[in-house]
């Protein structure tokens, strides 16, 4: 299962992930909000990274204005890495490289197309493993896990 949320300023771009997401085969869930009345993100960056951290999904995806304020919400959670991404190449690597577990995205700073673009490339990539695998495991160490 895949767990989506966004912030007011994510929730247009959020519907339009939610049916390519959907449309690709994949089980969604969309944790809200459901429109664009103010709200704070962390609330749902928590939400998400907590389904994440519990198992209860593989793959989390968080938008609002830049990306910025999820993307270091969810990372507070243990055995959550979400990355910031911008582009198709920086999805990939996150995935590949990281072994990132949740997609951040800003909907004020990164096109409609370009986002669609990267949740397919962090949904259909595999983490590469091997030395990358150790990089994780220090990061954990840090974090007290």
């Amino acid at each position: 299962m895949i767990v989506i949320a966004s912030d007011h300023a994510g929730v247009d771009l959020k519907a339009r992930i939610v049916e390519l997401i959907g449309g690709a085969g994949h089980d969604v869930r969309d944790l809200g909000p459901t429109a664009t009345t103010s709200v704070d993100y962390p609330d749902f960056a928590h939400a998400v990274a907590r389904a994440v951290a519990a198992g209860e999904a593989e793959l989390g995806i968080l938008i609002c204005g830049t990306g910025i304020g999820m993307s270091l919400a969810a990372n507070r959670h243990p055995h959550v890495r979400a990355a910031l991404c911008h582009d198709a190449f920086t999805a990939e690597m996150a995935r590949r490289h990281n072994d990132a577990n949740v997609l951040c995205i800003g909907a004020r700073s990164t096109g409609s197309g370009v986002a669609e673009q990267m949740v397919g490339i962090f949904l259909e990539t595999a983490f590469e493993g091997d030395r990358h695998q150790r990089r994780i495991d220090l990061i954990e160490i840090e974090r007290g896990n």
